[in-house]
């Protein structure tokens, strides 16, 4: 039979067991619905990214167009042949509204992973090492 040692530290932390009080349980399940609430964003942040990126390189690839090039752009499923200069200035819309969308995005995680580590302070401070929040 396998066996694992406790150290001095572990046994004394199972010795003391804490009682989880309404307010804790109420805490705990907050920072898992901050944590879950976070993941959802990184997820979105890294696709708003992606289609930043995307933007700008097509945004470089047009300043190689000719000024009487008619470019095909897509808005939602169809595209639509317009001028060089307005299929620019439509980028540049999209391109901006992509910015603040991520910017936005940037606010709310700040925001989520501050409640976190006020939580995981509280927490922390009520539980010790017989808690595990670590993301």
């Amino acid at each position: 039979m396998n066996r694992r040692m406790l150290s001095k530290e572990d046994e004394d932390a199972v010795g003391e067991e804490i009682e989880v009080r309404r307010e804790d349980q109420d805490k705990i399940n907050q920072f898992s619905r901050l944590h879950q609430h976070e993941l959802s964003i990184e997820e979105e942040l890294k696709a708003k990214n992606k289609e930043k990126e995307e933007l700008d390189d097509i945004t470089a690839e047009l300043e190689l167009a000719d000024d009487d090039d008619i470019i095909p752009y897509k808005v939602g499923d169809a595209f639509f042949h317009v001028p060089l200069p307005q299929a620019q200035e439509m980028l540049s819309v999209s391109t901006t509204k992509v910015e603040e969308e991520i910017s936005e995005l940037e606010d709310k995680m700040g925001g989520i992973r501050q409640a976190m580590t006020q939580l995981k302070v509280e927490l922390y401070a009520r539980f010790g090492r017989s808690i595990n929040l670590e993301t």
